[in-house]
């Protein structure tokens, strides 16, 4: 007697459903991860705050960033600009429209050529789509004459 052999089919469907299964355990444990402590009853409690806090990134020279303008950083995918002397701003670099690198800032508007989005300088809203929505901002200091720019 010959025992049943399962059908291609068969295979790639169960391969499937673990696959799946897997992906949906490894979603739920890191998302319990973040942001949590114990409530006391040694079960973890969601602070709404993520575990750890992003170190600053040491773009170089405040002064290379012009008065009115800005500046791409292209390894760091953030857009530094200067709406007034001594202001600065930080932004993501990646346009929110198709996730492009922005090139540019040029007469008062970070510029993506990618699709021709706009973005303002002071808060990086959206002044020409299609970018559906803002340019993330990120925290900026200035220490010893270089800017600092802390993500998240």
């Amino acid at each position: 007697m010959t025992e049943p052999v399962a059908s291609r089919r068969t295979v790639l469907c169960c391969a499937a459903v673990a696959l799946a299964g897997a992906t949906a355990a490894g979603c739920s444990s890191a998302a319990s991860t973040t942001g949590s402590s114990s409530n006391g009853a040694g079960e973890p409690k969601d602070t709404g705050k993520p575990a750890t806090q992003a170190a600053p990134v040491d773009l170089g020279p405040a002064a290379d960033v012009p008065v009115g303008g800005g500046k791409v950083y292209r390894e760091q995918a953030v857009v530094v600009t200067q709406p007034t002397a001594g202001e600065y701003k930080a932004f993501g670099a990646k346009c929110t429209h198709a996730g492009c690198l922005v090139n540019g800032v040029e007469k008062q508007q970070i510029q993506c050529l990618c699709h021709g989005s706009r973005f303002g300088i002071t808060d990086g809203a959206v002044q020409d789509g299609p970018a559906p929505k803002p340019l993330p901002a990120y925290k900026v200091a200035v220490q010893n004459g270089n800017l600092q720019v802390t993500k998240g």
